[in-house]
């Protein structure tokens, strides 16, 4: 069965959920993590428990790095985190927080996990990989399908200026893995994310049964009630 955590409505502000699945792989090495309105997915580079606990330590430490800080910081500190454990294993991350005003994110990232603006029956992808495929691409030359697997950041690796930043004012937001965003095309995530309550697993599922080789994981949050009353709510950190 699909590991998957449903999370309600926090009144008012944001409902999200979300989902993840192994895959053909040995061991899941994606997480999530949200605290409040804040959120972060990491995925392990490679198939080994290290790999897993690096990305879960990397996604809780951000979520609860201070949102006067920014996205930046929260990536240092899972930087940070991830360090502490004194161990081989990193990840990739990507972590969205709202913005002053809270009408929309801030998005900080490492690697090639991604972070998309949703609402509307639209899909703007945010975040832009990094990784050797995107590299080449950048610069005019070919690329091979195995570059596009290989980043050139990461937790463990990229320095502060590295660090990929974006906004969005949409509510709306979808952070995947690449076993997702690398299986799916654009309009598939659209219409998965026509229904939005159950669109997390249906990303994941949709995923693993068109042949995906990697873990799948998906988090999907839409806005719920006004964002001016909204009150600082912790939430279960899920991986």
């Amino acid at each position: 069965m699909l590991p998957t955590d449903q999370f309600p409505a926090v009144e008012p502000g944001t409902r999200w959920n979300t989902a993840s699945a192994r895959g053909p792989r040995t061991i899941n090495a994606d997480a999530v993590g949200a605290f409040a309105d804040v959120f972060a997915l990491a995925d392990g580079v490679g198939d080994h428990e290290s790999a897993a606990q690096a990305a879960r330590t990397a996604a809780a430490a951000a979520v609860r790095s201070p949102v006067s800080a920014g996205p930046v910081a929260a990536v240092l500190a899972a930087q940070h985190a991830v360090l502490e454990l004194r161990g081989t294993g990193d990840c990739v991350l990507v972590v969205a927080m709202p913005l002053p005003d809270g009408a929309g994110y801030r998005i900080a990232w490492v690697g090639d996990a991604r972070a998309y603006s949703t609402g509307g029956g639209t899909l703007r992808q945010l975040t832009t990989d990094h990784t050797l495929a995107q590299y080449f691409r950048d610069h005019g030359q070919p690329t091979a399908p195995h570059m596009e697997h290989m980043v050139t950041t990461s937790v463990l690796t990229a320095g502060a200026h590295e660090i990929g930043t974006a906004e969005t004012h949409a509510d709306g937001l979808l952070l995947t893995s690449d076993g997702v965003h690398k299986t799916l095309t654009a309009a598939t995530i659209l219409d998965i994310l026509a229904q939005p309550e159950h669109a997390a697993s249906a990303l994941v599922e949709t995923a693993i049964a068109l042949g995906g080789s990697d873990n799948a994981t998906a988090l999907v949050v839409e806005p719920v009630g006004s964002r001016a009353d909204l009150t600082t709510t912790p939430l279960t950190t899920a991986a």
